[in-house]
C-alpha cells in the first residue's frame, strides 16, 4: 500500500510539472496616459498646442503583447512606431527606464530588460522588486474573466513636465538634485482563472494574471487573451546589448537625456523654427 501511495505521488508530481511546462498564453494590453501639459501662450498658439497634445496621446497609447507561461513572461510593444510627426512639427519623447523587451522570470525572481537608448542597446539584469499588494474584496469582470482588486503603495519621483521647445529648458529646468518623492496608490485587477503570477510591464506577484493596472498616471488594460495557442509561443530571454544593472542604467539614461537637451540647445534656430523638439523628462 505504501508503495502505491509513493508511486501515485510521483505520478502526480510529474503531471503537475508537465502541465506547468505546457501551459502558456498571449495577452494583449492597451496603454493610456493622463496628460496635463501647460505651456506659455507666447511659446505656442492654441492650434499648435492641440496638435502637440494629439501627438503625445498617440505616443503613449500603445499596444503590448505579454507572452507567458507558469514561470516566465516576455512583454514588448506589438508594433513600434516612429516619432510622431505632423507637418513641420517633430516630437522627440525621452523617458527613463523603459524597455523594448522585458523578460520576467517569476520562479527565479529576476528580470532582463533590453532597451535602446539613442542607438545603443543595453541589457539590464536585476532582481524583481518586491511588490507588497493588499488583496481587496472588490470584484469586476474584464471580458469573460472575473477579476479581483489589489492595491499597493509605492514611492515615486515627482515628475515635472521638463518640456523644452527648440532646446529652451524654460519650464522646470532639470538639475542634479535628488528628486522629490511622493506616495502613489497602484490599483490592479487580476484573475485567478489564469493562475500565473505575472502581468504587464514590471507588475507581478498576485495569485493570477493581472489584466488591468493603474498608477494614477498610466492605465494598462488587457483587451485579448489567447490561452494555449495551437502554435507554441516562445518565452525567450533577450541576450542582445551591453550588460548593466538597473541603477547604473538609469544613470546612463539621465546622462544621455542631458546631453540631448544640450545638443538641441546648440542647434536652436538652425531650422528657422520649422521643427519643434519636445523633451519630457521624469
Amino acid at each position: 500500500m505504501k508503495k502505491t501511495i509513493i508511486l501515485f505521488g510521483i505520478l502526480s508530481a510529474f503531471f503537475i510539472s508537465a502541465t506547468a511546462q505546457d501551459f502558456q498564453g498571449v495577452a494583449t494590453y492597451k496603454t493610456k496616459r493622463k496628460l496635463d501639459v501647460q505651456l506659455d501662450s507666447t511659446q505656442m498658439n492654441s492650434e499648435m498646442h492641440q496638435r502637440m497634445i494629439a501627438m503625445l496621446k498617440k505616443q503613449f497609447e500603445k499596444t503590448y503583447l505579454l507572452t507567458f507561461n507558469k514561470e516566465a513572461s516576455v512583454y514588448k510593444e506589438d508594433e513600434a512606431l516612429e516619432a510622431p510627426q505632423t507637418g513641420g512639427m517633430r516630437m522627440v519623447v525621452m523617458t527613463a527606464g523603459g524597455s523594448d523587451i522585458l523578460y520576467k522570470n517569476i520562479k527565479e525572481n529576476r528580470y532582463v530588460s533590453q532597451s535602446e537608448v539613442l542607438g545603443k542597446i543595453f541589457l539590464v539584469k536585476d532582481q524583481l522588486e518586491k511588490q507588497d499588494w493588499t488583496l481587496k474584496k472588490d470584484t469586476k469582470f474584464i471580458g469573460d474573466y472575473t477579476c479581483h482588486k489589489a492595491t499597493m503603495k509605492r514611492m515615486v519621483p515627482v515628475v515635472e513636465s521638463g518640456i523644452s521647445i527648440n532646446g529652451d529648458r524654460d519650464l522646470n529646468d532639470l538639475n542634479d538634485e535628488a528628486p522629490e518623492m511622493k506616495e502613489v496608490t497602484v490599483t490592479a485587477w487580476y484573475t485567478m482563472q489564469i493562475p500565473v503570477n505575472s502581468g504587464p510591464a514590471r507588475y507581478h506577484g498576485l495569485p493570477g494574471l493581472i489584466l488591468e493596472v493603474n498608477n494614477g498616471e498610466e492605465t494598462i488594460v488587457c483587451s485579448k487573451i489567447v490561452l494555449n495557442p495551437k502554435e507554441k509561443v516562445a518565452v525567450k530571454e533577450p541576450t542582445k546589448g551591453k550588460e548593466i544593472n538597473q541603477k547604473d542604467f538609469e544613470a546612463v539614461v539621465e546622462k544621455k537625456m542631458q546631453e540631448q537637451a544640450e545638443k538641441y540647445e546648440h542647434r536652436r534656430g538652425d531650422d528657422g523654427g520649422h521643427r519643434m523638439e519636445i523633451r519630457i523628462g521624469g
